[in-house]
């Protein structure tokens, strides 16, 4: 351990802050230190006599400046001490604790020569209770994507029944992957599988896991993608809790189902995936159909079809029994005024043609009256008779007979055949 002599005015460094074996100062001229040799001087015993601790108490005061280096203070009831962080061990925090937050750091007491102020450099920072920044840090994430609408149900999309491609962005070299791969083999193996290997824990895994998210969405094959990884503790499974994947997921086209770690562990991508699975086994039950359910389901869906044409073909023979019926009805209903009125139309008629034609019997019976008055066959029935040539010529007068000429004599009910045998009497004329 260095010995400084303050009381004595000795001092163990010269003037280039290296130590020395001078002593013979005296009180009657005493060396004057600079303050730089001071400051070096408590540097060089803070740095050589107090190991690395740590040290607990609240956050006051944080600061984070450009470079990414953290500034604080840490204090209990009585007292406080300043803190710096640098951006190495400081980019390794979920969060920046707030104000009060009750934290352990570890790290080496200094001195910060500059300005003479003692200081504590810390290289790792822990809260003090349950998760602590990493819930915190959780928090501040999902209340940003829930104001946005990124949490929201009705943003999320319904997974494929029947996906033909199941995309897979994980580690090639995690549990987790065989598992799925297992899992897929067994309920549909028809499956197209692409995968996207990926780190999925520490420092950048985060930006790989959405950079891998994004070209499998770019190929435009899978109907489905799942992204996960098996169990472990807050910190490995944090890459799935920070914001590119988060952004990543929520701006898929593709349907996503999220599998990280165990049942109990909920992740910021479980809560902006489309569906979120206890593990990645049940993603894949979420994902694909089980060859066995379809199978069972195709056989009762043959009975079940049959069953429905029957009902369907029972359904439309009544329906068209039905409307068969029905368009009867309404076509009687149509055609009963006309057939009525038809049936009045005919009667009218009828009873109209009847009038004409006795009408007209009548008149033709008149007729036939007055004919058969001037009908020579009327005189004929009379007694008389009509006498006429052999070429039809009627013959009047007895001139128009000659002895022995022939002639035919018409009678009411036929003709006979006669022969002039002489003249007689006549009107006194020359025969």
């Amino acid at each position: 351990m260095t010995r400084i002599e303050s009381d004595r005015g000795l001092s163990p460094f010269d003037d280039s802050g290296i130590e020395t074996s001078e002593e013979v100062l005296t009180e009657q001229s005493p060396k004057v230190w600079s303050v730089s040799q001071v400051n070096r001087a408590v540097y060089g015993l803070l740095e050589s006599s107090v190991d690395q601790l740590w040290v607990s108490g609240e956050v006051s005061r944080w600061t984070r400046s450009r470079a990414g280096h953290c500034y604080f203070s840490l204090k209990d009831e009585r007292a406080q001490i300043r803190c710096a962080m640098f951006s190495r061990e400081a980019d390794q925090l979920p969060a920046n604790p707030e104000e009060g937050t009750k934290i352990r750091v570890f790290g080496r007491v200094t001195l910060y020569e500059a300005r003479g102020e003692y200081q504590l450099v810390v290289r790792r920072l822990e809260p003090e209770g349950e998760e602590g920044l990493w819930r915190l840090a959780f928090e501040q994430l999902r209340h940003r994507l829930d104001i946005e609408g990124l949490l929201k149900d009705d943003r999320k999309r319904a997974l494929p029944r029947y996906p033909g491609c199941v995309g897979i962005v994980t580690s090639r070299k995690g549990a987790a992957l065989a598992d799925i791969l297992k899992a897929l083999r067994r309920r549909a193996p028809w499956t197209q599988v692409l995968i996207r290997d990926t780190r999925v824990q520490g420092e950048g895994a985060a930006l790989q896991i959405a950079e891998a998210l994004t070209q499998l969405v770019n190929t435009a094959l899978p109907d489905v993608i799942i992204l996960g990884r098996g169990g472990g503790s807050v910190e490995d499974l944090w890459a799935f809790n920070e914001e590119p994947v988060a952004r990543a997921i929520a701006a898929s086209p593709v349907p996503i189902v999220s599998a990280v770690g165990h049942e109990i562990d909920v992740s910021i991508s479980d809560l902006v995936a489309d569906y979120r699975a206890a593990t990645p086994s049940s993603a894949v039950e979420a994902a694909v159909p089980d060859v066995r359910v379809l199978a069972e389901r195709l056989e009762q869906a043959g009975g079940q079809l049959g069953r429905t044409l029957r009902r369907v073909s029972e359904g439309q023979r009544s329906f068209v029994t039905e409307g068969r019926r029905r368009l009867q009805v309404a076509i009687e209903r149509q055609f009963t005024p006309a057939r009525q009125g038809l049936d009045r139309a005919c009667k009218q008629l009828e009873a109209r043609a009847n009038h004409l034609t006795n009408r007209q019997r009548m008149k033709f019976e008149g007729l036939v009256g007055r004919l058969e008055a001037l009908s020579p066959l009327a005189t004929l029935c009379r007694g008389y008779s009509v006498a006429r040539s052999m070429d039809g010529r009627v013959l009047k007068s007895t001139l128009d007979f000659t002895q022995g000429s022939v002639f035919e004599l018409q009678v009411t009910d036929g003709k006979l055949l006669a022969e002039t045998l002489g003249a007689g009497e006549g009107d006194g004329k020359d025969e």
